[in-house]
C-alpha cells in the first residue's frame, strides 16, 4: 500500500489580504537566463568552454540582457569561459554577466578576479535559510545564518569600491520556501541595509522556489507578503527563480509575477536539477499567445531546439510547449474537424486575429508552418483526412465524400498506424485517380447543338475508350457534357445511373493549372454510391475522368 503517512503537508501562509488573484500580467519582466549555470550544473555531460560560448551568444540573440554564466570561484572552465567572454570582447554593453559565488571569502576574491576588466557584473551572492537546512546541515541558528549573508554583502561592497565597472549584488536566501517569512524578511533587510541600496543603486532581492513545496498560490503568496513588507521598496528588484519539483514551476512564476515579481531567473526549456528550473520560453510563449510582447526574439522555435539539443545533450520532450513536436498535431478526429473549420473561418473572414480551436497561437508565428498540424491514426475521422488533402494535396475534397475517404485510410491506420501524408494521397491516387479497369477513358470531342433548333439536347460528345483492353466508341447527345457522357454510358453498358452531385476545382493557379472534378455516382439498380475523381487541364476531360472512376469504383463496367 502506498505509504503516504510518511509526508506532511508544508504550511501554508495565512495571508487573507492577498491582492494578486485580481491583477493581471501586462507586460514581461526582466529575464536572466541561468542555463549556463544552474542549467549546466545539472547536465549529464556539462558544456565545455567552445559550447558555452555558442550558448551564451544565442541567449544575446533571443534578446536576453542579464546572464548567469557561472560559478567562476568553483570550476576553472567557468573562469576561463567568463575570462574568453572578457577578453575577447564578447559581452555587448547591453548585457549584464551574472556571477554566483558563497558568502566566503576566498571564493569572492576569486569571482572578483575571474570579472576583472568586465564594465558591468551582477555579483550573486546566497545561503540556505530553510528551517530544515538550518537544523540538519548547518546546525546553526538564524542569527548565525544571517551574519552569513552580512558578511558576504560586507565582503563583495569592499571589494566593489575599487573595480572600475559597475557591480550589483543580488542576494538569494536560498531555500526561501522553506523559510518562515518574517526571517526570510529579516535575512534580506539586513542584506539590504549593509550593501547601501538606493532607488538609483538597487539591490536584486531573489526569492527562489529552490525546492516547489506547495502549490503555486502559496508561493504567490510569500512572494505578495514579502513585496508589501520590504523596507524602501523601491530600492529592491524583486526576482524570482521557481523550480519545478512539483509540475508547477511555470504557474508559479507567473503568479509571483502578480503578486510582484519584476524579474524571473530560468533556463530555455526547463532544464535544471531534479525536475529543472522554470521554462522561460514556456513563459514568454504563454505571453506571445496573450498579445504580450515577450521582449524575446522567440518566432524560430526549431533554431532554439537545436542549439539546446546539441549544446545540452537532452531531447525536447515531443509534448513540451510549444518546442515539442506534437504540441500543434491532432490525431482525435473531433479535434481536426474543428481545427479544419476554424482554419477555413478564418480565411474567409479575413481576421488578423488568431482564432482556430485547439490551436492557441499560429504555429508559423513561431517557424513551425512545415510541420503537420493534423496528423491521421486510427484515432483520426473524415475532417483530418480532408484537411490533409487540401492542405498538401489541394484537393478540396466534396463534404459527402469526407466519410467515404476516411475510411479507407482509417482501415491501413488500424493495420500500420500513423499514416503519413504522402501514404494518404498514394492510396487517393489508387481509390480513384488511378480507376482505370475496366473501362478506361480515353478521348474526347464535344459539338455544340445549341444553334439546331430541333434538338431537345445542346451538347453531342464523341467518346473512346477501352473495356478490358479492347476499343470502344459511342456519341451521345445530352443537356452539357457530363449528362451526354452519362446518357451514352449507360446505353453502351446496358447499366441505370444518376449523377448525385458535381463539383468541381482548380488545383493550382497559374497558365499551367490543373482541375479537379468530383461525381457522387448513385447505381439505381444496387442503390449504391460512390465518389469518382478526375483530374485534368481540361475541366470537361477531369469531369468525364470522375465520371469513369466512379462506374470502376461501383464495378459496373
Amino acid at each position: 500500500m502506498l505509504n503516504y503517512q510518511r509526508y506532511r503537508k508544508n504550511p501554508v501562509v495565512d495571508y487573507p489580504e492577498r491582492e494578486w488573484p485580481n491583477k493581471e500580467i501586462v507586460k514581461a519582466p526582466v529575464w536572466c537566463s541561468v542555463d549556463l549555470r544552474d542549467g549546466n550544473q545539472a547536465l549529464i555531460d556539462p558544456m565545455v568552454v567552445h559550447e558555452k560560448i555558442e550558448f551564451f551568444n544565442y541567449l544575446i540573440k533571443l534578446g536576453f540582457k542579464e546572464i548567469e554564466i557561472g560559478f567562476p570561484a568553483a570550476s576553472q572552465i567557468e573562469f576561463d569561459f567568463l575570462r574568453q567572454l572578457i577578453d575577447r570582447k564578447m559581452i555587448p554593453d547591453d548585457v549584464v554577466v551574472q556571477v554566483l559565488t558563497q558568502c566566503r571569502e576566498e571564493l569572492i576574491d576569486r569571482t572578483f578576479e575571474s570579472i576583472r576588466g568586465c564594465k558591468q557584473a551582477i555579483v550573486h551572492i546566497y545561503n540556505s535559510t530553510s528551517t530544515l537546512q538550518r537544523d540538519v546541515v548547518f546546525g546553526m541558528d538564524k542569527d548565525h545564518i544571517t551574519n552569513i549573508a552580512v558578511e558576504g554583502t560586507r565582503m563583495v561592497k569592499e571589494r566593489a569600491k575599487n573595480f572600475p565597472g559597475k557591480i550589483i549584488l543580488e542576494y538569494s536566501p536560498e531555500s526561501f520556501t522553506g523559510t518562515e517569512l518574517d526571517y526570510a524578511l529579516e535575512i534580506c533587510t539586513a542584506v539590504q541595509e549593509e550593501w547601501g541600496a538606493t532607488k538609483e543603486d538597487p539591490i536584486i532581492i531573489n526569492l527562489p522556489s529552490t525546492v516547489e513545496m506547495n502549490t503555486p498560490n502559496v508561493y504567490a503568496d510569500q512572494i505578495e507578503w514579502m513585496n508589501k513588507h520590504f523596507k524602501n521598496r523601491e530600492s529592491i528588484i524583486l526576482s524570482v527563480h521557481p523550480h519545478n519539483d512539483r509540475g508547477t514551476g511555470v504557474a508559479s512564476a507567473e503568479l509571483a509575477l502578480l503578486a510582484g515579481a519584476q524579474r524571473v531567473e530560468g533556463t530555455l526549456f526547463g532544464n535544471g536539477e531534479r525536475t529543472g528550473n522554470v521554462d522561460i520560453l514556456n513563459i514568454a510563449y504563454n505571453m506571445f499567445s496573450q498579445g504580450i510582447d515577450p521582449n524575446l526574439a522567440i518566432e524560430h522555435v526549431n533554431e532554439s531546439i537545436e542549439i539546446y539539443e546539441r549544446c545540452c545533450k537532452i531531447p525536447i520532450h515531443p509534448r513540451h510547449p510549444y518546442a515539442g513536436k506534437l504540441v500543434f498535431t491532432a490525431f482525435s478526429g473531433s479535434h481536426q474537424d474543428a481545427i479544419n473549420k476554424g482554419v477555413k473561418a478564418l480565411k474567409e473572414r479575413g481576421t488578423e486575429v488568431w482564432q482556430v480551436p485547439y490551436l492557441p497561437i499560429d504555429p508559423s508565428d513561431i517557424g513551425r508552418e512545415y510541420e503537420p498540424i493534423v496528423r491521421i491514426n486510427s484515432q483520426s475521422g473524415k475532417g483530418g483526412v480532408a484537411f490533409i488533402m487540401d492542405t498538401y494535396f489541394g484537393f478540396k475534397l466534396p463534404k459527402g465524400m469526407h466519410k467515404e475517404f476516411s475510411n479507407v485510410i482509417q482501415k491501413v491506420s488500424e493495420k500500420q498506424g500513423e499514416v503519413s501524408p504522402d501514404e494518404i494521397m498514394e492510396n487517393f491516387r489508387n481509390e480513384y485517380l488511378n480507376q482505370k479497369e475496366p473501362i478506361h477513358f480515353r478521348k474526347l470531342r464535344v459539338d455544340d447543338l445549341s444553334d439546331e433548333i430541333k434538338s431537345e439536347f445542346d451538347t453531342k460528345v464523341y467518346v473512346t475508350y477501352t473495356n478490358n483492353g479492347a476499343t470502344k466508341q459511342f456519341e451521345a447527345v445530352g443537356n452539357g457534357p457530363i449528362d451526354a457522357v452519362k446518357r451514352g454510358l449507360q446505353e453502351e453498358l446496358s447499366i441505370d445511373i444518376k449523377i448525385l452531385d458535381y463539383e468541381e476545382h482548380a488545383l493550382q493557379s497559374g497558365s499551367n493549372s490543373q482541375a479537379a472534378a468530383y461525381i457522387h455516382l448513385l447505381d439505381m439498380d444496387s442503390g449504391s454510391v460512390t465518389y469518382g475523381v478526375g483530374v485534368s487541364s481540361n475541366i470537361t476531360r477531369a469531369s468525364v475522368r470522375a465520371i469513369f472512376s466512379a462506374i470502376n469504383r461501383l464495378k459496373l463496367g
